[in-house]
């Protein structure tokens, strides 16, 4: 362990930057995140359903950000 690396990870080669993800795993992770993002909608329905308002806007606030994040994965790598 160095003082300017705290962790003691060892050092990467190549740059700062990260390989890219193979394509079939961005495709996995974001039909994950799809499902994840299905589960939040049906909360979010539920919510509205029983006159939970604050719960229904927070699960749909949810799986609209759910299926932001798997669509950068998938489109950035």
């Amino acid at each position: 362990m160095t003082a300017g690396d705290p962790v003691g990870d060892p050092p990467r080669s190549g740059g700062d930057e990260a390989a890219p993800r193979p394509l079939i795993e961005r495709l996995a992770l974001g039909g994950i995140a799809i499902v994840v993002a299905a589960v939040f909608g049906g909360i979010a329905v539920a919510a509205f359903a029983g006159s939970e308002l604050f719960l229904g806007t927070m699960a749909g606030i949810g799986a609209l950000m759910t299926v932001w994040a798997a669509a950068g994965n998938i489109r950035r790598g």
